[in-house]
C-alpha cells in the first residue's frame, strides 16, 4: 500500500522530503497554498533555510556512492516500477494538479501523460549510457567512451507544470546515475512530494531524490553549494539569466529555460478553421500559463487577419470557464494566484493604453459569486511591434493578432523578437512550411501543430533569450547533460614494454 501524501488540508503543514522521508518540522517562514478556483486556503507550505537545504544537498551527497553505482538496467528497473505507480495514482496526482494549479483535469491529465513519457525514455537509460567504440585508431590502440554521472544534481521548477517540469529532470538525471535535490514552486508544491514517494516506493535508495520547498534562499543555497554539479531551471528569462550566470560562476553546468513569445504565422492559404482551433487551444489552453503558449497570430494579409479575427471573436467570448474539479467539459480554469491575476488584468488596461484594438475584453466576463482568480479570454486585434503587450510575455489568457503583408515580414518580425522558444506556420503550402522551418530562429517549431513541445525521445529548448546553456531538456540533450564524457584510449603490450616517448603521441 503506498503511504502518500493525500490533497492537503487548510491545517495542514507542507514540508519538505529528505533522506527518504517527509519532514514538516515547524517553520517560521511559511506561505499560504490556495485552491485558485475559489481562493481558499488550501494548507501552508514551509520555506526552507540555508540549514534546511543543505541537509538535502548532504542527503543526496551520501546517497550517491551507492546509487552511481547501480547499474543501468537496474536503476531502468525502478524507473520501470516509478512509471507503474505513477499509473496506478494518476487521477489521485491529476486532481491535485488541479486543485493547486487551477487547470482543467483534463489539462492535468495531459500534464501528467507527458510526464511519464519522459520517464518511459529513461526507462532506456541502459542503450541511451552505451558510449562509443572504435578498434584501431592507432597500431593495437583501441578507444572507448564512457558516460559517467555529474554527481549531485538540483531542479527548480515553475507554478505552471508541477508534476511535468520535475518529470523532465529528475527521471533522466537519476537514470544516468546522479541523485537530486528538486526545489519546486511554493505555488503548488505537493505534488512534487507526492512524486518522491512514489519513487522511494519504487526502491530509489534514501536520499537520491530529495524535495526542498522553498524561496531565493533554498535557490542560492543551491547555486552556490561546492557539493551541487548541475543546475536545470525552468521559469522567466530574468531568473533564467541570474540562475545560470550565478550557477557558471560557482563551477555548475547550468541549462536555464527563460521565457516565450510564441507566435503563430497564419498564411493566407490555412485552413482557417483548422487555425481557429489550434489558436483557441494554444493561446488559452491552462489559462495561457505555458511557456509553450501562442500569445501572437501573424496573420498574412488583411483577408486572412480578417477572417481570423471574425472565428475567433465568438468562440473567444464563449470559452467554457471554471473549476475544474467540478465541472466537466470546461476548456479554461483560473489563474494561479490573485497576485497573478491582478498582473494579466494589468496588461490587459496597458493594451488599451497603447491602442491596441480589444475585440474581447476578458475582465468583463462575469463569472458571479466566485472569490477564484478567473479571467475570461481576451483578444487584441491590430497589435504592432512596438507595444509591450506584443513585446512581454504576459503569461495569461491574452491573445495578440499582429497584420503582416507578407512571408518576408513574417519572418522579420518573428526572428527580430527577443525570445525564441517554440512557433508554428499554419499553411497548405508545403513550399513555404519547409522554408519557414529553415528560415525561423526559434528552437521548436510546428507547421499546422499549434504547440510543438518535442516528444521525450527529442530534446525540448529554445534559442535567445528563451535558453541560457548550450544544452536541452530531456531526450539525447537530457542524456547528455546529466553525465560527463569519459574518453579511453588503451594499447595492451605483447610481451615487451613500449619505450618512453617525450613527443605529442600520433598512434602510428
Amino acid at each position: 500500500m503506498s503511504q502518500v501524501r493525500t490533497a492537503p488540508t487548510e491545517s495542514s503543514l507542507i514540508g519538505h522530503y529528505i533522506n527518504g522521508r517527509v519532514t514538516d518540522k515547524p517553520s517560521d517562514r511559511t506561505l499560504e497554498v490556495t485552491n485558485p478556483a475559489t481562493g481558499e486556503i488550501s494548507a501552508r507550505v514551509a520555506l526552507a533555510d540555508r540549514a534546511t537545504t543543505r541537509e538535502a544537498i548532504a542527503a543526496a551527497s551520501a546517497a550517491l556512492p551507492q546509487w552511481s553505482a547501480v547499474t543501468p538496467l537496474n536503476r531502468a528497473r525502478v524507473m520501470f516500477r516509478f512509471k507503474e505507480l505513477v499509473e496506478r495514482h494518476f487521477e489521485a496526482i491529476a486532481r491535485l494538479i488541479t486543485a493547486e494549479h487551477g487547470k482543467v483535469i483534463e489539462d492535468a491529465r495531459g500534464e501528467l501523460t507527458r510526464g511519464l513519457e519522459v520517464v518511459e525514455f529513461a526507462c532506456g537509460i541502459p542503450h541511451l549510457l552505451k558510449g562509443e567504440h572504435s578498434l584501431n585508431v592507432g597500431g593495437s590502440v583501441d578507444s572507448h567512451s564512457m558516460m559517467q554521472p555529474v554527481g549531485v544534481c538540483a531542479g527548480i521548477t515553475p507554478f505552471n507544470f508541477p508534476a511535468m517540469v520535475p518529470m523532465w529532470m529528475f527521471p533522466v538525471a537519476l537514470a544516468c546515475g546522479n541523485t537530486f535535490v528538486l526545489k519546486p514552486s511554493e505555488k503548488d508544491p505537493s505534488v512534487p512530494l507526492y512524486l518522491a514517494q512514489l519513487l522511494s516506493e519504487a526502491g530509489l535508495p534514501e536520499g537520491a531524490l530529495n524535495v526542498v520547498n522553498g524561496d531565493k534562499e533554498a535557490v542560492d543555497t543551491l547555486l552556490t553549494d561546492p557539493d551541487v554539479a548541475a543546475v536545470s531551471f525552468v521559469g522567466s528569462t530574468p531568473i533564467a539569466e541570474s540562475i545560470y550566470a550565478t550557477g557558471s560562476a560557482h563551477g555548475k553546468r547550468v541549462q536555464a529555460l527563460g521565457g516565450a513569445k510564441n507566435h503563430m504565422a497564419v498564411m493566407p492559404d490555412a485552413d482557417m478553421d483548422q487555425a481557429v482551433e489550434g489558436l483557441l487551444g494554444a493561446a488559452y489552453g491552462s489559462a495561457g500559463e505555458r511557456c509553450m503558449a501562442i500569445s501572437v497570430a501573424v496573420a498574412v494579409g488583411d483577408e486572412a487577419a480578417d477572417a481570423l479575427v471574425e472565428k475567433l471573436k465568438p468562440r473567444v467570448e464563449n470559452l467554457r470557464i471554471g473549476n475544474g474539479l467540478e465541472e466537466t467539459g470546461l476548456e479554461m480554469g483560473p489563474l494561479v494566484t490573485r497576485d497573478h491575476l491582478e498582473k494579466v488584468r494589468g496588461y490587459v488596461d496597458l493594451g488599451e493604453q497603447e491602442g491596441a484594438k480589444l475585440v474581447v475584453d476578458g475582465r468583463k466576463r462575469d463569472f458571479g459569486d466566485s472569490n477564484g482568480y478567473f479571467l475570461g479570454g481576451t483578444l487584441f486585434d491590430h497589435v504592432t511591434s512596438d507595444m509591450r503587450i506584443y513585446n512581454e510575455e504576459i503569461f495569461g489568457p491574452v491573445l495578440c493578432v499582429v497584420r503582416v503583408p507578407d512571408y518576408d515580414s513574417t519572418v522579420e518580425l518573428i526572428n527580430a523578437h527577443e525570445f525564441g522558444n517554440g512557433t508554428a506556420i499554419f499553411t497548405r503550402d508545403g513550399d513555404a512550411a519547409r522554408q519557414f522551418s529553415a528560415d525561423i530562429q526559434v528552437g521548436m517549431v510546428g507547421i499546422n501543430v499549434p504547440i510543438p513541445v518535442p516528444m521525450a525521445f527529442h530534446s525540448f529548448g529554445g534559442w535567445k533569450r528563451s535558453l541560457f546553456g548550450p544544452l536541452h531538456m530531456h531526450g539525447p540533450d537530457g542524456v547528455r547533460f546529466y553525465t560527463k564524457m569519459k574518453t579511453v584510449t588503451a594499447r595492451w603490450p605483447k610481451g615487451v614494454r613500449a619505450g618512453s616517448a617525450f613527443v605529442m603521441p600520433t598512434m602510428e
